[in-house]
């Protein structure tokens, strides 16, 4: 039976003079081309009463949504947000009287084909009293580059190692702890792809001709990766 002295002895952190441990940080950084692109649509609608106003916001919500849907696969996901009739009331006169009223809601859109992006976002920006913001472009998040890059950076990681114990004339000799970068305190192992972003905005009627689909060009997306990694080595030869 192992004495209570014993079992309450910490583990040696730093190794032994047998058995030396090194601790390294692996890194990677990848840059990938985006898997999704998202976009917001904001519908408008005025009327002279609320229910002119919620008449004509339903109407042109369902116009938006109709022309969505027909790009079919090419639209992963499709979600309303926010809805809002808000009245506007006169600046001159004696009480509150209302002058208008004003109907918004909001749309967001996840397309994975961007060529069909281009045409979409041009003819949603073409029609009335409607805004588009985006296109905000990402990766999904069990992306395949996640994935590459965190095996990278444990490959950086050995081979770090493995360069330290060979500059000491020794060799690795096992794997110690292997951890992400803020393991511990939960903190997220990657930050958040940046995306590029493009506002339009259309309030007058449409031209009798369609517009000319914008061309976009996808937004590269970076991928970082970091591990610690402590390994034990052969005794060096100093």
């Amino acid at each position: 039976m192992t004495a209570p002295s014993e079992e309450l002895q910490p583990a040696v952190p730093y190794g032994t003079p047998d058995a030396p441990r090194i601790a390294v940080r692996g890194e990677a950084r990848l840059e990938v081309d985006p898997e999704i692109a998202r976009i917001g649509v904001t519908v408008a609608s005025r009327g002279k009463d609320r229910r002119a106003a919620l008449d004509d916001l339903s109407r042109r919500n369902a116009a938006v949504l109709d022309l969505i849907k027909t790009y079919g696969d090419a639209v992963e996901r499709l979600e309303t947000g926010a809805f809002s009739i808000s009245p506007e009331l006169k600046d001159k006169g004696r009480g509150e009287r209302v002058h208008a009223y004003h109907g918004r809601v909001h749309i967001t859109a996840v397309l994975t084909d961007f060529t069909a992006l281009g045409e979409l976002t041009t003819r949603l920006a073409d029609s009335d009293l409607t805004r588009v913001d985006g296109p905000w472009w990402a990766l999904r998040p069990d992306s395949p580059a996640h994935r590459e890059a965190r095996q990278q950076a444990v490959r950086e990681a050995v081979q770090r190692a493995r360069e330290y114990a060979q500059a000491l004339g020794a060799s690795l000799a096992a794997l110690v702890e292997l951890a992400d970068i803020g393991a511990e305190n939960a903190a997220p192992p990657y930050p958040q792809s940046s995306g590029g972003r493009m506002r339009s905005m259309a309030y007058g009627a449409a031209e009798d001709a369609a517009a000319a689909p914008l061309d976009l060009e996808p937004q590269r997306q970076h991928v970082h990766a970091q591990v610690n990694a402590r390994f034990t080595m052969t005794p060096p030869r100093l």
